[in-house]
């Protein structure tokens, strides 16, 4: 069965993409290869501070993680299999904690720029 969201499966796809390997992965995130390869496989949750760090060395956005294929969501709301609508709820509701923090974290972030924005307005009117 296809895993509609699975964060593991999109930094492997799109690590691939890059051309970088599990083992330069690991080194630029300070850990082993084999705790690497099991935050791939998702046999340990990734915090928000660990996403962004291997967004930034994919130099993509971390939203990027949370998208979902719409062929792979629409094969899923297809197959009335109840399994299937389990497995996605199950998604959600794991999910749902990451996603607050995201959201929290691009807040954050995002008052931090209109600040600076505001800085620089000033020091632009001082000149």
């Amino acid at each position: 069965m296809k895993n509609v969201n699975n964060i593991g499966s999109n930094i492997k796809r799109i690590r691939g993409q890059k051309g970088y390997s599990q083992e330069f992965m690991a080194l630029q995130l300070n850990i082993s290869q084999a705790s690497y390869a099991r935050m791939e496989s998702q046999e340990i949750k990734l915090s928000i501070d660990r996403l962004q760090k291997i967004a930034d060395i994919l130099e993509i956005d971390i939203s990027i993680f949370f998208k979902v294929s719409k062929i792979e969501t629409h094969e899923q709301i297809n197959n009335e299999d109840t399994y299937n609508r389990s497995c996605i709820e199950n998604l959600r509701i794991e999910n749902k904690e990451t996603l607050k923090k995201l959201i929290q974290t691009l807040e954050n972030e995002n008052e931090h720029l209109k600040t600076e924005i505001k800085l620089l307005f000033e020091l632009i009117k001082k000149q």
